[in-house]
């Protein structure tokens, strides 16, 4: 079966200070467990926000270190998952289930990748 990577980009503008409320993370982790028991969901993982977070440039031959926040970027990675399902429309489903545990004041996307084998 295939293999995906979704990126799980926020606007950190956005983002309550206080980070995920308590019933978001109870969400996730009932739905974490499901994809666990399912046996779909391989990794996951939250990132620290982009201010602690450091970018390594490579342009014509020259390397820029850049430490955040960084103030171009309005949505940033927040989290990754990696997931094993049968086909696209599967990892879709899961997906938007995903997004749909957030509360409405969350603005985040999840962009999938397939994981290429071999």
């Amino acid at each position: 079966m295939p293999r995906y990577m979704t990126l799980v980009r926020i606007d950190e503008s956005k983002a309550p200070a206080e980070g995920p409320s308590e019933a978001l993370m109870q969400r996730m982790g009932e739905l974490i467990e499901e994809m666990t028991k399912a046996g779909v969901l391989l990794d996951t993982g939250g990132l620290h926000p982009s201010s602690e977070g450091t970018r390594v440039h490579y342009e014509n031959g020259e390397i820029t270190v850049t430490d955040g926040p960084f103030a171009e970027s309005k949505e940033v990675i927040g989290g990754y998952a990696i997931i094993q399902a049968k086909d696209r429309a599967e990892i879709l489903e899961w997906t938007k289930r995903f997004l749909k545990v957030h509360e409405e004041h969350w603005t985040v996307t999840s962009e999938i990748r397939e994981i290429a084998e071999g």
